[in-house]
């Protein structure tokens, strides 16, 4: 039996289909961007609610309650916080849509401000420890996997996974305090606080990047070993190329997509656990400005750096789906089937 040929018609319609579902990479664009507004705006609310409804009256919690109530009233009339809850709720969305993200409860500093002279430190630690991550971790996960491939050499698998798993289950302001306990009061080798130059980088990138080069380090080399168990690895050998080339030109580059995807992930996260090593090593970012508005209960910078820092892990959570979606398009036609 021979198939019949489409009519024009069919062949129409089914054009008219494609045109209106739109490219499928779009369309899992537009649904990751819908997710992160949506998401961004839960966090919004909640942070509203939280400093106006569980955390009672924000500007008493903030000027102490030997404040002069007086000086309180006239404090909560100048930042609006006297009208309904509903109206303030609505004012908060407009100033965030046009970029305000509030002021201090105390001294009326804008959050903004504290955000701009703050955030490039956060932002140049956070890099650096992740470039540090994926430099160090990927090669030692490769650099294992070759080792332990096929079984071969338990002791050193077991090794290997013993260390980075009590590596990883240390916390970074831990890692920061006995960093700072060996290399800048026993030894006097690195300064112990502050950004005053490259020495002062080493001790709080070491502290954010040690724990997640372990735990990025067993992704890497889990990938690695199903990598090189793949058929082209198999081939690649068979054509008797060079070692180096397998590991690096064929097997590198295809166990990247998993270590890429939850490294990515680590960024954002890792910006945010930053806050308690910034306040270990004093560095002038974000985090140091956080920590001091919690102890003076300055609920108007925390709720404002609270949504720069929910931002930024939406922000990365986003681009890390984009770019993983742009070198593997079957995940993007999976989702928008």
């Amino acid at each position: 039996m021979t198939a019949l040929a489409p009519t024009p018609t069919a062949v129409v319609a089914a054009s008219e289909r494609r045109s209106r579902r739109g490219s499928p990479w779009l369309r899992f664009l537009v649904g990751r961007v819908w997710r992160a507004l949506v998401a961004m705006w839960v966090i919004v609310t909640a942070a509203f609610i939280v400093l106006r409804v569980a955390g009672g009256d924000p500007v008493r919690a903030a000027l102490g309650v030997t404040a002069d109530p007086s000086v309180v009233q006239a404090r909560r009339e100048q930042l609006g916080l006297d009208r309904p809850l509903i109206v303030q709720y609505a004012d908060y969305l407009w100033g965030l849509l046009h970029g305000d993200l509030g002021v201090s409860l105390i001294t009326g500093r804008s959050v903004n401000e504290i955000v701009a002279g703050r955030l490039p430190a956060t932002l140049e630690l956070a890099g650096i420890s992740f470039a540090v991550i994926l430099l160090v971790a990927v090669p030692v996960g490769l650099f294992v996997a070759i080792l332990t491939q096929g079984g071969r050499r338990r002791g050193v698998e077991v090794t290997f996974t013993g260390i980075t798993s009590f590596i990883a289950a240390v916390p970074e302001y831990l890692l920061g305090v006995l960093l700072i306990i060996v290399f800048a009061i026993a030894l006097h080798a690195l300064p112990v606080a502050g950004q005053s130059g490259p020495a002062s980088y080493v001790l709080p990138v070491a502290a954010l990047s040690i724990a997640s080069s372990a735990s990025i380090a067993r992704i890497a080399r889990i990938e690695a070993l199903a990598t090189l168990g793949d058929d082209y690895v198999r081939t690649a050998r068979s054509k008797r190329l060079p070692a180096a080339m397998i590991y690096f030109k064929h097997a590198l580059p295809n166990m990247l997509t998993a270590t890429l995807t939850i490294g990515g992930t680590m960024l954002g996260t890792m910006v945010a656990s930053g806050v308690l090593v910034e306040q270990v090593f004093n560095w002038p970012g974000m985090g140091t400005a956080f920590v001091q508005a919690i102890t003076s209960k300055d609920y108007g910078i925390v709720q404002g750096l609270a949504l720069v820092y929910a931002a930024i892990i939406l922000v990365v959570n986003l681009l890390v789906d984009v770019v993983l979606s742009i070198l593997d398009r079957r995940t993007t036609l999976m989702e928008t089937a």
